[in-house]
């Protein structure tokens, strides 16, 4: 399950002034579906999750979410417990030998929109996770240049309408990885997931392009990573730029075309 997931429906067109019947077409819809998340044999996350790169998902969310302690992933797989195909492949076991400490599992389960919808707040950040070295001033045409990039590669929105994006980059506007979801929050642990995997973390002198919003949470989750920048197509929350400035990234919104606002560092 390499690419995102879509399913074909028949939909009834409406359109123009006069709210014309145009008939039905067929229209491409995005899957989601719920993804239960083991670690080490602990059930740790029940997120919904459009289908595709599953093993990332689940090893970035553990990471991002500072369950796995340090500890390397040894094995990551399919269910664990029995048939991979009795479970629709909606199960994920994420193995570290025992290493990892025992999580703790969340509360209901995460949508795809919200994540862990605050559940970690910034003091707990400071807790566990240190400033990020200095580093210079990113140069702005790089991260404006970023958006159009991306967009090209953006396979599962320009069919359904539906995906959110994440992407990694470097100082010279070079991708990585770019990872699609019906989550925005999928779609990033699905990208840092893949670079823990690689043995790309800490992410040093990259940054991670954002399809939606800059919220709390995918700030702290390109932090937990080691990006040095966070750029996103809409506005950032002020407990993300707080978040940022404590984390010392460099965060950019509304970025479009040739513009962006740079909201950290303050200057």
């Amino acid at each position: 399950m390499a690419r995102g997931r879509s399913e074909s429906v028949l939909a009834r067109r409406f359109a123009g002034a006069g709210a014309a019947d145009e008939g039905r077409r067929p229209e491409e819809l995005i899957v989601e579906e719920p993804l239960e998340i083991r670690l080490d044999g602990h059930l740790v996350a029940t997120t919904m999750r459009t289908p595709g790169h599953d093993f990332e998902l689940a090893v970035g969310l553990c990471f991002t979410d500072g369950l796995l302690g340090g500890a390397a992933v040894v094995t990551c797989r399919y269910c664990g417990t029995g048939s991979a195909v009795d479970t629709e492949f909606n199960v994920v076991s994420v193995d570290t030998g025992g290493l990892a400490p025992e999580p703790a599992p969340r509360l209901g389960t995460t949508s795809s929109s919200c994540g862990i919808c605050g559940s970690t707040q910034l003091e707990d950040l400071r807790e566990r996770l240190a400033p990020l070295p200095a580093h210079e001033p990113w140069d702005p045409r790089v991260l404006y240049g970023v958006t159009e990039r991306v967009r090209a590669d953006q396979e599962l929105f320009g069919r359904t309408g539906a995906a959110h994006a994440a992407a990694s980059f470097d100082r010279d506007g070079h991708f990585g990885v770019v990872r699609e979801d019906i989550g925005r929050h999928n779609a990033v642990d699905k990208v840092v997931g893949r670079l823990l995997l690689d043995g790309l973390l800490p992410a040093g002198s990259r940054g991670i392009f954002l399809s939606g919003r800059a919220s709390f949470e995918m700030v702290q989750k390109a932090w937990a990573a080691g990006f040095e920048a966070v750029i996103a197509v809409s506005a950032p929350s002020a407990l993300a730029v707080e978040t940022a400035a404590t984390a010392g990234l460099t965060l950019a919104g509304f970025v479009r075309g040739d513009a962006f606002n740079l909201y950290t560092p303050a200057g």
